[in-house]
């Protein structure tokens, strides 16, 4: 087992991808976390997390896998791709009965785009989603994005990662569809990812509520910034917040629902939570700031 996933790393570092363990028949990585950083080695200097430790060095690789199997994980920034997540719906929910899944939706997305599905180096997930590996436009840091695209479509660029084909999962292999050498990232996806964001238009208000308007509408830019700005593991607790806080806005009347719901779900998505999980969020942290702050201004 070791020797096949030693030979899945050291594949991947070929091509040129940075990659670090991950733990075994799992996706999450197998290295320390912060509250944990013991200082040495690596972190003599200071912590450094599993996109920094990431490399190609053949003995390093060599090194690591020697001692379990560890699952691979390729930093897609470091490594200069910009990879495609196609997942399918998940089946525990009678409400997705009917979604189509990320591929089906992907090529829908390039049938309106007047382009053919990209040719390039595509991986099979053990769910049966899809990888699509891009070289990422040189230069240029993309970060990772979810449902930007389009339903179950997310990309993983800095600060993301995917598993490398060859590791194992208790639901099978992440195989290889296509093994050519991925191809540019095309320049209409480009656009797709890049273009700025719709940003939730101001809601009209009477005169007499201008200053609790506008309040509102500070409240509003302060926690949307601050979910933007989450870091990775306090993003869903950070949104969760947002809402609460915001919700109590809808319950005075200085702003309405929609306006919040979609200014929360843009920045939770820009900060890489899936469109999923912040509606979930969303919707549970202004049900629960209404319902606590029933009171309605007066004038």
């Amino acid at each position: 087992m070791n020797d096949w996933l030693l030979h899945a790393a050291l594949t991947a570092a070929e091509r040129g991808w940075h990659v670090f363990p991950l733990r075994p028949n799992d996706k999450r990585p197998a290295l320390h976390g912060e509250e944990a950083c013991p200082g040495i080695r690596d972190c003599a200097g200071g912590h450094r997390k599993w996109e920094d430790r990431a490399s190609i060095d053949p003995d390093r690789i060599r090194r690591a896998w020697s001692t379990l199997p560890f699952n691979v994980g390729v930093a897609t920034g470091p490594s200069g791709l910009l990879v495609v997540d196609l997942d399918l719906p998940k089946r525990k929910s009678n409400s997705n009965e009917g979604t189509p899944d990320g591929v089906t939706t992907f090529e829908a997305l390039c049938e309106r785009a007047g382009q053919a599905v990209p040719d390039t180096y595509r991986v099979r997930t053990p769910s049966g989603g899809q990888h699509l590996y891009f070289n990422a436009p040189v230069g240029e840091r993309l970060a990772n994005s979810a449902g930007r695209l389009g339903k179950l479509i997310d990309t993983r660029g800095w600060g993301g990662y995917v598993v490398a084909p060859g590791s194992l999962t208790p639901n099978g292999a992440y195989t290889v569809l296509d093994n050519r050498a991925p191809v540019p990232l095309p320049d209409w996806l480009h656009v797709q990812l890049t273009r700025s964001p719709v940003r939730p238009s101001r809601p009209a208000v009477a005169d007499r509520d201008v200053r609790a308007h506008r309040y509102a509408m500070r409240a509003l830019n302060l926690e949307t910034a601050s979910v933007q700005n989450a870091p990775e593991g306090e993003r869903n607790t950070t949104l969760l917040a947002a809402a609460r806080a915001l919700g109590r806005f809808i319950a005075w009347g200085d702003l309405p629902r929609d306006v919040v719901e979609q200014a929360l779900h843009w920045a939770g998505q820009a900060a890489g939570l899936s469109e999923r999980s912040c509606a979930a969020t969303v919707r549970s942290g202004l049900n629960w700031s209404i319902a606590h702050n029933p009171q309605r201004r007066t004038a």
